[in-house]
């Protein structure tokens, strides 16, 4: 691996959901500590990769602010995490063909590991794995992935062809090495999916931030 564990990765950001348990609308934009989950997402995304570009669909202008390239799902139908991924390997193959790897970071979770990629990185270089997800308290967060641009050909079939929705009905087929990651104090892969999940999140900041901790 290079020393730089950024070299050579395409940071993706998913936010292509339709956000059904927030409501509707886009949860990554809603306000956590006076700014929003996205922009904090982004910033612990941003010095873990080479290049950052983020995955939405619909009207695309309302990310203007984050100055990023905003990327569509490349297929139609909502087709979950996995379209975006495709997405992601699809914009390195053509703006970063140098790029081996895209890593992936779901847009509801703002405390993830701020070693989130040189640890993913890391565990496939030492397994001679394909690729690498996140876990944390016994549970596997696959949308928290290193993934290879290599399997675009692979996933593209499965994702178009075989209508393959779930993340790790893909990834059994390959070989994947699952990174844990400890709670510190908190489940650093703590995700806002509700109200209730943004109210818990406000607390664990105003917790952190009080510690210095975040």
């Amino acid at each position: 691996m290079s020393h730089d564990p950024a070299h050579g990765v395409v940071g993706v950001l998913l936010a292509g959901g339709l956000s059904r348990r927030m409501g509707g609308g886009d949860k990554s934009l809603s306000s956590l500590g006076g700014e929003t989950i996205l922009s904090r997402v982004k910033t612990r995304a941003l010095p873990q990769v080479e290049t950052l570009v983020l995955n939405a669909n619909g009207d695309l202008d309302r990310f203007a602010e984050f100055d990023l390239p905003v990327v569509p799902d490349i297929i139609e139908g909502h087709a979950g995490p996995l379209a975006g991924v495709l997405t992601g390997m699809a914009w390195a193959r053509e703006h970063a063909p140098h790029a081996p790897w895209i890593a992936t970071f779901p847009t509801d979770a703002p405390f993830f590991p701020r070693d989130l990629v040189a640890s993913l990185r890391e565990a496939t270089d030492m397994a001679g794995d394909d690729l690498a997800c996140a876990g944390s308290l016994g549970r596997p967060h696959p949308v928290f992935g290193l993934w290879p641009v290599w399997l675009y050909d692979n996933l593209y079939q499965a994702v178009v062809e075989e209508g393959v929705r779930k993340i790790v009905e893909w990834t059994a087929r390959f070989r994947l090495v699952e990174v844990d990651f400890p709670p510190n104090p908190i489940d650093p892969f703590h995700n806002v999916n509700s109200p209730e999940d943004l109210e818990e999140a406000e607390k664990i900041l105003a917790g952190k931030i009080l510690a210095g901790q975040m």
